[in-house]
């Protein structure tokens, strides 16, 4: 039986294969096109769906874009990770936690959380453009015994949890938009801020220095420091999120109860 690895040391030398090859959105009907096309190369067969207008270019928009990188890395991670005797992997929902969970005897057993961001440098090459978001703070951070609504199981089930990171430089003239893409891979508290990622959502964080996100250089010494910091934090919870906690308080007794009557069924036998 082969030895365990480490995840994140799987997951950046897997990373580091990694190639952003999607050049730019597919047009089925253009009034310019002809047919056949014959291309000797994914180089010319570009170039051709571009002159005879086929090939639209990624969007401008953060969010949007961020989506394309994010779809991409996770499809390639989950086929290099189906390649890895003994490992089980999920893809997570589009706004749940997290974007991965992978399991098996591979990494140790247990269930690890991978969740992927992808961030702009900004003009000076040193920081990302915005803030990168950790985790919900006000949700299943902040109850992590509790099952939420896009999640697999409670926050406090897994037995790590891990960002995949995708720093790239924004080119505007470009049809595909990302260049000089950067993979990091570090645990949430290790790149952790003080300050929520948004003024008007209860996000976490990150720290903006290209050099810490790199090092692990976040602002808390410890995992310890990290959770206690945050978990204080007086985070506004709305009328859904209460509803959400509720519901999710809700299930959690049902489930103690069909284990007590489990228990009692067995300890009668």
């Amino acid at each position: 039986m082969a030895e365990p690895v480490e995840l994140p040391t799987w997951l950046r030398e897997q990373c580091s294969d990694y190639r952003f090859e999607v050049a730019g959105v597919f047009q089925r009907i253009s009034s310019t096109s002809w047919w056949p096309l014959d291309a000797a190369s994914p180089e010319e067969l570009e170039e051709r769906l571009i002159q005879g207008g086929h090939l639209l270019p990624l969007p401008k928009e953060p969010a949007a874009l961020a989506n394309v990188l994010e779809v991409s890395i996770v499809d390639f991670v989950v086929a290099r990770a189906r390649q890895v005797p003994g490992v089980q992997v999920r893809r997570g929902t589009e706004r749940g936690y997290p974007d991965l969970e992978l399991a098996g005897s591979a990494f140790g057993g247990g269930f690890h959380a991978v969740d992927v961001k992808a961030a702009r440098r900004a003009a000076n090459g040193v920081q990302t453009q915005s803030r990168i978001t950790l985790y919900t703070g006000n949700t299943y951070f902040k109850w992590p015994e509790l099952p939420w609504p896009g999640t697999f199981r409670p926050f406090s089930s897994y037995a790590s949890h891990l960002d995949l990171i995708m720093i790239y430089t924004f080119d505007p003239e470009s049809p595909a938009r990302v260049e000089d893409l950067e993979i990091i891979v570090q645990e949430p508290w290790r790149i952790a801020s003080k300050d929520r990622s948004s003024t008007t959502r209860e996000y976490i964080g990150a720290v903006t220095s290209l050099d810490a996100l790199r090092t692990g250089q976040g602002a808390f010494p410890t995992p310890d420091a990290f959770y206690t910091y945050w978990r204080k934090f007086p985070f506004k919870v709305s009328p859904f999120v209460q509803t959400q906690l509720q519901r999710a308080l809700k299930a959690q007794q049902v489930e103690l109860e069909e284990l007590r009557r489990h228990h009692h069924g067995v300890t009668e036998q």
